[in-house]
């Protein structure tokens, strides 16, 4: 991509942006901030107007200033969403799904055959005849590579799929993409961690308001130019750590599950503490749906309990139990509604009436203007920023006062500039007595807010480690070393 320009309905996305991805090499991205980073990822796949400059794929001119094809790119995007058909097979999504398959029966056992060498040479066994929706995250992240190989798509994008699968599956996939850079396949790694870039990319390129601010060598990739964009992060952890140490002496249980069992979770037991800040890491996708559904309130578990400080509840009902859905920005900001109602929503759960008394309306606006700022309040939700909607929810989790807040995977989707100041939000919850749970996959952000960490399969938990241990830990997180 050179010295491209592109806007949208008006709005620069994309300025002087240059970017060079060679054959057989792993890219790295690191979002600054993610503003036009959409719009780069539907731009590299379709040929949309440019303002300026030029796109070229595999040494020729797909897109131009001067000139648009309206043509689609073979490049392939994979992220934390499935682009997969769920009830369909693995060898259906990977070979009658790609563009150009003209038989009129479908022979499954051929397809099995093909499937298997592609399989074997990545070292890895998925039954072709398995059906997609019931695949681990790693196992469809795997198919969605494989489909894209078997289609001849010379590039493919990786977004942040750390969200989605853990840190043993990412080495392995890693392992995947060194295979196929050595037959010639690019990749473009797109993730907030320097530490997984460092894992496998060859260069990586700091991205920052629809630009690339600079490219660093793999060479220069842990000096200060990298690093300076983490020292905000750094001193916030250093300060958060000397903070809690004595803040969380309490350890009578407020939340607690106990014998829960569901669709793979057996026998499943969980107590958090007052004040604390517990991250659960699922090791499976269906042990995450699993725990989720029960803390949502979104089914009762097949059987167990569910107790808050000894008294059974249901999370949906429950007004000491408040929930931040992933990406909530998206799911938990409501545009029928104005500002004040989306924030008084958690308060309703503790007075049922609010919606008809406009004087305790009126008195939550005066006590919160100031720290929201009183613009908010005659703005429509959709004409919010981003940190403005991310300050809504959290407040209003905050408005609820419940003793447990629970936070499912709260940095996915946020470049660093969301990411710091999420992390403030969860610790502004701690500082006002509130136990935090965060259901996460990674644990590269969260473990920093964190006082104890239990790990989950199917089989329940499988460890379960204290603040003072976690310097033990065999992870590539940025505050690691603080507590080593």
């Amino acid at each position: 991509m050179e010295r491209v320009t592109y806007l949208d309905k008006g709005s620069k996305q994309l300025e002087d942006f240059n970017l060079q991805i060679y054959r057989g090499e792993i890219m790295g991205m690191i979002p600054i901030s993610a503003h036009g980073l959409q719009a780069l990822l539907q731009l590299m796949q379709t040929n949309m107007p440019l303002y300026d400059g030029h796109v070229y794929y595999c040494g020729e001119r797909v897109n131009s200033w001067k000139s648009t094809r309206r043509s689609v790119n073979r490049i392939g995007v994979i992220d934390a969403h499935s682009r997969l058909v769920e009830h369909m097979t693995v060898s259906d999504n990977i070979f009658v799904l790609r563009q150009g398959f003209r038989q009129n029966i479908i022979k499954n056992r051929l397809l099995q055959r093909q499937l298997a060498p592609f399989m074997k040479d990545i070292g890895v066994q998925i039954p072709a005849d398995a059906y997609v929706d019931k695949l681990s995250a790693f196992e469809r992240v795997t198919v969605e590579l494989l489909r894209a190989v078997v289609a001849g798509y010379r590039l493919i994008v990786l977004h942040e799929i750390g969200t989605v699968i853990n840190g043993e599956e990412l080495t392995k996939l890693y392992e995947i993409l060194q295979h196929y850079a050595g037959q010639g396949f690019s990749f473009l790694y797109i993730s907030l961690h320097h530490e997984e870039i460092m894992e496998v990319c060859d260069r990586v390129a700091l991205f920052s308001n629809g630009r690339i601010q600079k490219v660093a060598q793999r060479a220069e990739m842990k000096s200060e130019i990298v690093r300076s964009y983490t020292i905000e992060f750094d001193k916030m952890v250093r300060y958060h750590m000397g903070h809690r140490n004595a803040a969380v002496q309490n350890r009578k249980a407020v939340l607690s599950l106990s014998h829960i069992a569901g669709d793979v979770l057996t026998d499943f037991a969980m107590d958090v503490y007052e004040g604390e800040c517990l991250v659960v890491q699922t090791l499976d996708e269906q042990v995450f749906r699993d725990i989720l559904s029960v803390l949502c309130g979104d089914r009762s578990p097949h059987e167990g309990k569910i107790r808050m400080e000894g008294r059974p509840v249901h999370p949906a009902s429950c007004k000491d139990l408040a929930l931040i859905a992933a990406d909530p920005t998206k799911t938990m900001v409501f545009q029928g509604m104005s500002y004040l109602d989306n924030l008084c929503m958690g308060l309703a759960r503790r007075v049922p009436g609010i919606w008809q008394n406009a004087r305790m309306k009126n008195s939550v606006r005066k006590e919160y203007a100031e720290s929201l700022g009183e613009d908010v309040f005659s703005m429509p939700v959709e004409a919010l920023g981003e940190k403005q909607k991310y300050q809504l929810v959290y407040t209003r989790a905050l408005l609820q006062k419940p003793k447990v807040v629970v936070c499912v995977q709260p940095f996915r989707g946020a470049d660093l500039t969301h990411r710091i100041f999420i992390w403030k939000m969860m610790e502004m919850l701690l500082d006002k007595g509130m136990s935090v749970v965060i259901l996460t996959i990674n644990l590269a952000d969260s473990m920093s807010l964190a006082d104890r960490l239990i790990r989950v399969s199917k089989e329940g938990i499988v460890q379960e480690v204290e603040k003072e241990a976690f310097g033990s830990l065999s992870l590539a997180a940025p505050w690691i070393e603080l507590y080593r």
